[in-house]
């Protein structure tokens, strides 16, 4: 997994007791001694023996490109990111201004980077710090971000997942630094397939540098899917049980069977190419439409075989023409025995046994296609399904990744 892997590294020129007003800073000459100072002030505001508290505030503006197949999603974010520097405050005797604006390359901010994402894009890349006069120093990100998400896709299309979204600051350790975190979602529009249904943040722990996680509960509004897969599949079931009540000896009701089934097969291969596949819970889905498609099968079969059992009986009843003695002639209404020794031959016997059999696998094949919608039902409201773990905790030295 290729990770764009972006930080934001700020620093500000140390003042000592000079007057902090932006309009009269001189410009120190650079020599050592100002490179020396520019590099301490870049350096993380101290706050005693405690870390710095960082308040950080996540708004979740959009969630777009939800795709199952890659198992990505795209997110648009706004982050502000709020601590205290005292370095930065001023006597309110010498400067009336209650705050300032400060491009973010003058002060120290902390450099986020999200582990799952696969590429972020910072909106504006020289963003503005506003900072009051206590030294409260506050600015606002706006980033988009693709990163990877686990979907629990066991009950697709009714699916709900939840994906990760967890931020880190490498350059500095827990020591120096905390975050305290929040979120909300400021989603408005709900036209689309997945919604947001909730966000939360939680600190992780065991970690050797500063970070939290946001984690945004996604839930699928599965219309579009319903109408898509399920009724095509219940329709061509519905169909094929109609199809069991033409004559066993009509020659439709092979051609119609076979038509079935053929494009059954056509809707099987669309399904499973537009469904995800994974090592462990896959869609519950895919397993009914392969049952589905079983019972088709076996329905078309029974009428093949039904079929051609029956023809070859008529064939094997059917007499061969001889010529025949001369002799005096029939009485009218009187035909005589048939070949079988028995008015009408032996067809009659062969039909009643084949169309005997044939009723008793439809009412049989009625009984299974219900049984199996009912089953399914069950599964679909009841089943849980537990992925299996990630390779690195299934290995002898793996674990929860730390940094």
């Amino acid at each position: 997994m290729k990770v764009d892997v972006r930080f934001v590294t700020l620093g500000f020129g140390h003042l000592g007791d000079r007057d902090l007003h932006p309009s009269i800073w001189p410009s120190p000459p650079p020599d050592l001694n100002s490179l020396l100072e520019e590099r301490e002030s870049t350096q993380i505001p101290k706050n005693g023996s405690a870390p710095l508290l960082v308040s950080v505030q996540v708004l979740v503006s959009n969630v777009f490109n939800v795709d199952i197949l890659r198992y990505t999603v795209s997110y648009m974010l706004i982050l502000r990111l709020s601590w205290l520097d005292a370095r930065l405050a001023w006597n309110a005797s010498t400067s009336p201004r209650h705050v300032v604006t400060l491009p973010m390359d003058s002060l120290w901010t902390p450099g986020l980077s999200i582990r799952e994402a696969l590429w972020t894009e910072w909106k504006d890349q020289s963003p503005q710090a506003v900072v009051a006069q206590d030294g409260h120093v506050e600015i606002n990100l706006s980033l988009t971000t693709e990163a990877n998400c686990d979907f629990e896709l066991l009950h697709f299309p009714r699916d709900q997942s939840h994906c990760n979204l967890s931020f880190f600051v490498f350059s500095n350790t827990v020591r120096e630094l905390e975050f305290q975190a929040h979120a909300r979602n400021e989603i408005v529009s709900i036209k689309r397939e997945y919604v947001v249904s909730d966000v939360k943040t939680r600190a992780l722990p065991q970690q050797l540098v500063p970070c939290f996680q946001l984690t945004l509960s996604l839930k699928n509004t599965a219309l579009k899917s319903i109408i898509a897969l399920i009724v095509p599949g219940e329709a061509l079931l519905l169909a094929d049980v109609c199809g069991g009540l033409l004559p066993l000896q009509a020659f439709e009701r092979g051609t119609y069977k076979v038509t079935l089934l053929l494009s059954y097969l056509v809707f099987h291969s669309s399904l499973v190419q537009g469904l995800p596949s994974s090592s462990s819970c896959n869609p519950l889905l895919t397993h009914y439409f392969t049952v589905l498609l079983l019972l088709l099968f076996v329905s078309t079969a029974e009428t093949v075989l039904l079929a051609g059992l029956l023809a070859r009986g008529n064939l094997r009843a059917q007499p061969c023409p001889s010529p025949a003695p001369a002799g005096p002639p029939r009485e009218r209404g009187n035909p005589g025995p048939g070949p079988e020794g028995a008015p009408g031959g032996g067809k009659g016997s062969g039909r009643s046994w084949a169309e005997a059999a044939d009723r008793i696998f439809f009412f049989a094949y009625v009984a299974s296609a219900l049984c199996s919608q009912l089953i399914f039902a069950a599964i679909w409201i009841w089943a849980t399904c537990e992925s299996d773990p990630p390779p690195g905790m299934a290995v002898p030295h793996g674990g929860q990744p730390s940094f």
